[in-house]
């Protein structure tokens, strides 16, 4: 099984080319343009607090933050945090970025009125006890937001990962269907978006199963 070093370090070491992939750095207009509008579609109207659990290099929190979003964002690997915590300054906004285990944000008893996820739940060892430490850190109201995937479903070739990912409940991503079951019961209501057409959003047509979860708390 994996353990949170090994994972800290993977991440760590990716976060040099983490922003080549086009979902990623969001650098060509036309895909930055794509996440933005889905933001802004999933966000509430009014400025909140969000929480980007997993937040990686920023991206997601830039555009949120641009939006006018008080944006905090939670990542393991400590210079994928220094890369967002760049990301912001150069573009002159304001977020808050904090190196701990988006399993269990170190956010104290802070509620936030959206916290967003993306491509997060396959790397947990126990994503359904994250999902619900996420929901109790939003306020009545307040939205879930999880983008993810089955990144295997198209016979692609595995990510590469730590050792005894292979282990994961949730490795190589989860179907749609499947997270529903999971989230349904623990929220008021539930919609999903299929995202697999849209290729805008990842900088080249995809073939596996991507969407995003919209719960309202």
């Amino acid at each position: 099984m994996t353990n949170p070093a090994a994972i800290a370090a993977y991440w760590n070491d990716a976060a040099p080319d983490f922003d080549e992939e086009p979902d990623h750095g969001l650098r060509d207009e036309v895909t930055r343009s794509a996440w933005q509008e889905r933001l802004f579609s999933w966000a509430p109207t009014a400025p909140t607090d969000v929480l980007d659990v997993g937040c990686g290099t920023g991206s997601l929190s830039l555009l949120l933050a641009a939006s006018g979003h008080r944006v905090t964002g939670v990542d393991l690997a400590p210079r994928m945090v220094d890369q967002a915590r760049a990301k912001l300054t150069a573009a002159g906004l304001q977020a808050r970025f904090l190196v701990g285990d988006a399993v269990v944000p170190p956010t104290g008893d802070e509620q936030f009125g959206l916290l967003v996820s993306r491509h997060l739940l396959w790397t947990l060892p126990d994503p359904q006890a994250a999902l619900r430490e996420w929901l109790v850190r939003i306020r009545p109201g307040g939205t879930l937001v999880l983008v993810e995937g089955r990144w295997l479903e198209s016979g692609q070739a595995a990510v590469p990962y730590v050792a005894g990912a292979e282990a994961l409940p949730w490795h190589g991503g989860i179907g749609a269907e499947e997270l529903t079951a999971v989230v349904r019961p623990l929220v008021n209501d539930l919609r999903t978006e299929d995202l697999s057409s849209s290729p805008d959003l990842w900088g080249r047509p995809v073939t596996d199963e991507r969407y995003a979860l919209i719960a309202q708390i």
